[in-house]
């Protein structure tokens, strides 16, 4: 993504409103010097070349407002008109002056709303409810006309919070408090158990719902005038289209930890509870986890740098305490902690803890080697590479030691080899993209050299980006899987192996529809003063749309599938097309390739895998709750009246319980799976998949017990998480693919 001659093009129209900049004699940006260069940026690099003018102010200004009150439940149509009067066609001149009053006053009274509107709600937590009548209460509200005036509002609230109520009802039909201690457990668990339940505070209803008022007072009461600016240059950039974005020095520093796959820190993932930072997991191996001194559930209340006194952490935004944590590698942090299992609310105790490079392992590129029987009894060998994201260490890119998705790929595509696979599927379910590189390279471990994708800049420049490396690092039958939340640079290398003929693509109807390219351009380069540093934030800024080889674009369309399979993903409300103001689909002529030299059976293909589909109860299962998913997003209301709701449950229950009993009697895929990471390509013996998954599912009820699911949620999730027809399905699908075009030179892997 990184445009050489684009940012260099960037940088110098940012020049252009130098004297719009004046320097100061502190690296402090000014939110109005930020807003003239995003502004600037935004008007002569966007790839539509779009004016700040009234046409766009108005727009932002809905944006803006909806971006606050998306639901619309705290302005009213009396608010909104107050705010078109003044500032419809102003906001244009304020960004270009660098004026941000107007955004921190919109701000201001939706905040004065937000907490008017708790009052009143607190005033309702008292009342009684029934839940006797027929009247029913609106779901989704974001398409919904914003309240006539104040008494409309209010009736919307008393059925949103007598809703609240009974939910809160529901969930204690199934309390699993009320049944019975299990009596397998030694008697002493028991009583230790019932002993330690009886010194939690049970709260009634009104005091739950309360609490969760609480926190949003005390979430926007620790916004501060950075994240108000933060919210309205973000849509200000999302004006423009959906991808471009403001992003605050806490974000971009995000962006870049998700790209190299790495941060130096002490690797705990922290949420914000009731003002702590509260410990919700420790990442193996990580400094926290193996200092033995901390543990899930422990609250941060105080953070100090070495031997400096300790910050109070009490009532902090969560960013900031995650900004104090993290730091330099091999520096030390102090940390005020509450023990999870305290029983004096007032003990603390300080932990010291070194901080080290963390490498986030679960978003690396794994794979699975997997056994497939065949009827006549013999076992195929098919390699499964997943790839959640395209990542890439940009800041060491070329270092020997950088982080690199084909890199990585090629690893575990080597190990699969070795074990004489006949067949590969790469599974970019849910990548929603990454480096623009990678997708180029990646695809080059598949073709022979030639052309990747073409991208079109604002001034109808074309630029063909290509695979230079004339090997092939696997030549077998090969799967591209995807859905529609495979996006970006995911659509780039589905659709070029699709163009090349190199693949069949199996999945959605669609992939994601992203076919636009960004570059992030930090602030304080553009703003002399800053001397390069971070402090003002970036701007992830659309300069290019891309195109496939074979001319046709993936924005809006995606990448349409070979053989189609239905999912849960499935759904017209998630894609590019779902977003507001996504840049509109087009071609370019083509560029010549030469086309892979087997012609891929794919209406043989897909004729087999309907058969299959049309027999496997599970796409039953997918297809049904598909419809009813249909059905209460065009309803977009649930009904007041605790008798229908708990049929309703019921009915889901009856649903659960019987596809749990089908499932039981049916027979499973008898697959045999392996798991490869990159920490165990070359290890000698392979760890089974199904032991992997068991250890997962342990992991996965211990963080939904802290995080205080539900139980029944967390068995169905446990219980469900493996059952995937879509992956079954695909594995019958590459037999196919290995049976009908087998020949010398499919059959043969590559050089070993």
């Amino acid at each position: 993504m990184n445009i050489s001659r684009s940012f260099a093009r960037l940088l110098a129209i940012a020049g252009m409103s130098s004297g719009l900049l004046l320097p100061r004699a502190s690296a402090e940006p000014e939110p109005g010097q930020i807003m003239i260069s995003v502004g600037r940026l935004l008007e002569q690099g966007h790839y539509s070349r779009r004016k700040i003018d009234d046409n766009l102010s108005k727009q932002l200004l809905k944006n803006y407002l909806e971006a606050l009150d998306y639901n619309h439940l705290f302005f009213t149509q009396k608010d909104v008109d107050a705010f078109a009067k003044k500032y419809e066609t102003a906001l244009d001149d304020d960004i270009l002056l660098g004026n941000p009053d107007p955004a921190f006053a919109i701000y201001d009274l939706y905040k004065k709303r937000l907490i008017e509107r708790v009052e009143k709600i607190r005033g309702l937590l008292k009342k009684p409810y029934d839940f006797k009548s027929d009247r029913t209460v609106e779901i989704n509200r974001q398409k919904a006309a914003w309240p006539k005036d104040e008494a409309e509002a209010d009736q919307i609230w008393r059925d949103r919070v007598e809703n609240e109520f009974l939910a809160d009802s529901l969930g204690k039909l199934n309390d699993k408090a009320d049944k019975p201690i299990n009596p397998d457990k030694p008697p002493a668990e028991n009583v230790e158990k019932k002993t330690t339940e009886q010194k939690v505070k049970v709260l009634d209803p009104a005091e739950r719902i309360g609490k969760r008022y609480d926190r949003l007072v005390r979430s926007i009461n620790e916004q501060t005038r950075d994240d108000v600016v933060k919210i309205f240059l973000s849509t200000l950039s999302q004006t423009y289209d959906p991808h471009s974005e403001y992003l605050s020095k806490s974000e971009l520093e995000n962006f870049s930890i998700n790209m190299r796959l790495s941060l130096v820190g002490i690797g705990a993932v922290l949420q914000s509870d009731e003002g702590f930072a509260k410990i919700m997991e420790l990442v193996p191996g990580g400094p926290a986890s193996r200092s033995g001194q901390i543990k899930v559930g422990d609250r941060i209340s105080g953070v100090a740098q070495g031997d400096k006194e300790f910050v109070e952490t009490m009532d902090l935004k969560l960013d900031k305490v995650v900004e104090m944590i993290r730091g330099k590698k091999d520096t030390v942090v102090r940390l005020q902690v509450l023990p999870v299992n305290a029983t004096d609310p007032s003990l603390r105790k300080i932990v010291e803890i070194k901080r080290d490079e963390i490498k986030l392992k679960e978003q690396e590129a794994k794979a699975e080697l997997i056994e497939h029987p065949l009827p006549d009894g013999t076992v195929q060998r098919l390699g499964w590479i997943i790839l959640p994201s395209f990542y890439a260490d940009m800041e060491r890119s070329g270092a020997s030691n950088a982080k690199s998705t084909t890199k990585d790929v090629l690893a575990l595509l080597n190990r699969l080899k070795q074990e004489n696979i006949s067949g590969l599927v790469v599974d970019l379910r849910r990548d929603g993209g990454g480096a623009l590189d990678e997708a180029v390279n990646l695809t080059g471990l598949f073709v022979k050299r030639g052309p990747v994708v073409q991208a079109k800049d604002s001034n109808g420049n074309i630029h063909v980006s290509r695979d230079r490396d004339s090997t092939i690092a696997y030549d077998g039958p090969l799967i591209v899987l995807t859905n529609r939340l495979s996006a970006s640079a995911s659509e780039i290398f589905s659709a070029a192996l699709q163009d090349y003929g190199r693949a069949i693509i199996v999945g959605d109807s669609s992939t994601f529809g992203k076919g636009t390219v960004q570059n992030m351009i930090e602030i304080g380069r553009v703003m002399p003063f800053l001397g390069g540093s971070n402090e003002a934030g970036a701007l992830k800024l659309t300069i290019q749309k891309f195109y496939r080889i074979a001319g046709g674009s993936t924005q809006l369309k995606g990448v349409l599938p070979d053989v189609k399979l239905p999912s849960p993903t499935d759904h017209p409300e998630i894609g590019e097309g779902a977003l507001k103001g996504p840049l509109a689909y087009d071609t370019v002529d083509p560029v010549p390739f030469e086309r892979w030299g087997i012609t891929q059976p794919k209406a043989e293909l897909a004729e087999r895998s309907a058969a299959r589909v049309a027999a496997n109860p599970e796409f039953k299962y997918i297809q049904e709750d598909s419809d009813l998913l249909n059905k209460r997003l065009a309803e977009n209301r649930l009904s007041l009246n605790l008798e229908k709701r708990k049929a309703e449950i019921q009915d889901e229950k009856t649903r659960k319980d019987t596809r749990k009993t089908a499932r039981a009697s049916a027979k499973q895929p008898n697959d045999k799976r392996y798991v490869i990471t990159l920490d165990t390509v070359s290890a000698p013996k392979l760890q089974l998949a199904e032991e992997k998954e068991k250890q997962d599912a342990e992991a996965h009820k211990d963080r939904a017990k802290t995080e205080d699911a539900d139980d029944d949620d967390a068995d169905d999730a446990t219980e469900n998480k493996f059952v995937d027809p879509v992956r079954s399905e695909t594995v019958n699908i590459l037999g196919d693919l290995i049976e009908l075009t087998r020949s010398p030179k499919t059959a043969a892997n590559g050089p070993k």
